[in-house]
C-alpha cells in the first residue's frame, strides 16, 4: 500500500516529461507540417506513445538479460511467488503504473475530443488491470516478458503513424506490424499458458497464503488465463475490424471509373454526325468534302 504514494510521484513526474515532449518537440513538427486538427490529434497521440514504448522497451530488454531470463525461461513459474523484487525490477513497475495513471488527467490536458474519450479509458484501463494484476498477483516475471513484446509491437504501429503522416505513401510500416502483431498474440497466449497452466500447475506450494503473497490456486489460475485470453480476443476482433476497413478504403479508392460508351443515334441524325465529324464536332473541310463538290456540278 505504501507503493501508491510512489506512483503518485511519479505519475506527476510523467506528466511533466509529458509537457515537455509536447512542447519542444510534438509541437514544433505540427507547425512546420500544418497537420488538421483529427491529424493534430492522432500525431500527438502516436508520438507520446511511441516515445514511451521506446523507452520502457529498451528498459524491459535490458532487465530480462539482467536477470537470465532469456537463457532460462523456467525463470517465469519457477520458486513462485516472486515476492521479492530486484530494485530496477520494483522500479519498473512503479513507473509503468505512474504512466498509465497520468494518462487519465493528461485527457483533460491535451482538450480530448467526448467521442475518443470512451476509446482512451478502454485502453488506459485494460493497461492499469493487467500491470496491477501482475504487480499484486507476483507474477511479476510474466507480466515483464509480456509486456515487453506488447510494447514492441505497439511501437512499430505508432511508429509507423507517425512516418505515414509525414508520407501518405508510406505502407510498409503497416504491414510488417500487421504480421508482428498476430505473432504477438500467439506468443502471448503460448507463455501465459506455458506459465500459469503448465509451470505453475505443477508446483508444490498450492495453498492460498496472503503473507507469503501465494496466490498460486485453481481459481487465481483460471481468472489470470481468461482475463489475458479475453483479453487478446478482443485486441485480434478490433485487429480485423482495422484490417477490413483499410481494405474497403483501399478497393473503394483504386476501383476504375467506369467509362461511358458513346451511343450511336439512328436515322439522319448519325449520318449527320458521321458526316460533320468525329461525336458531333464539325471538321475543319468538311463544307469541301469532294462528295458536296460533285452534287454542286450535278
Amino acid at each position: 500500500i505504501k507503493d501508491l504514494a510512489t506512483v503518485f510521484f511519479y505519475m506527476l513526474v510523467a506528466i511533466i516529461i509529458h509537457a515537455i515532449i509536447q512542447e519542444y518537440v510534438l509541437d514544433k513538427i505540427n507547425r512546420r507540417m500544418h497537420f488538421s486538427k483529427t491529424k493534430h490529434s492522432k500525431f500527438n497521440e502516436s508520438g507520446q506513445l511511441s516515445a514511451f514504448y521506446l523507452f520502457s522497451c529498451i528498459w524491459g530488454t535490458f532487465i530480462l538479460i539482467s536477470e537470465n531470463y532469456i537463457s532460462d525461461p523456467t525463470i517465469l513459474w519457477r520458486a513462485y511467488p516472486h515476492n521479492l523484487m530486484t530494485f530496477q525490477m520494483k522500479f519498473f513497475y512503479v513507473s509503468q503504473l505512474a504512466y498509465w495513471f497520468h494518462a487519465f488527467p493528461e485527457l483533460y490536458f491535451q482538450k480530448t475530443k467526448k467521442e475518443d474519450i470512451p476509446r482512451q479509458l478502454v485502453y488506459i484501463g485494460l493497461y492499469l488491470f493487467h500491470i496491477a494484476g501482475a504487480y499484486l498477483l507476483n507474477l511479476n516475471h510474466l507480466g515483464l516478458v509480456l509486456l515487453v513484446l506488447h510494447y514492441f509491437v505497439e511501437f512499430l504501429f505508432h511508429i509507423s503513424r507517425l512516418f505515414y503522416f509525414s508520407d501518405e505513401k508510406y505502407q510498409k510500416g503497416f504491414s510488417l506490424w500487421a504480421v508482428l502483431f498476430v505473432l504477438g498474440r500467439l506468443l502471448t497466449l503460448i507463455l501465459s499458458v506455458l506459465t500459469v497452466g503448465f509451470g505453475l500447475a505443477r508446483a508444490e506450494n498450492q495453498k492460498l497464503d496472503f503473507s507469503t503473497g501465494n496466490f498460486n490456486v485453481l481459481a487465481v489460475r483460471i481468472a489470470v488465463l481468461a482475463s489475458i485470453c479475453i483479453t487478446q480476443a478482443f485486441m485480434m476482433w478490433k485487429f480485423i475490424n482495422f484490417q477490413l476497413r483499410r481494405w474497403r478504403e483501399h478497393s473503394a479508392f483504386q476501383a476504375p471509373a467506369v467509362k461511358k460508351k458513346p451511343t450511336v443515334t439512328k436515322g439522319r441524325s448519325s449520318r449527320k454526325g458521321t458526316e460533320n465529324g468525329v461525336n458531333g464536332t464539325v471538321t475543319s473541310n468538311g463544307a469541301d468534302s469532294p462528295r458536296n463538290r460533285k452534287e454542286k456540278s450535278s
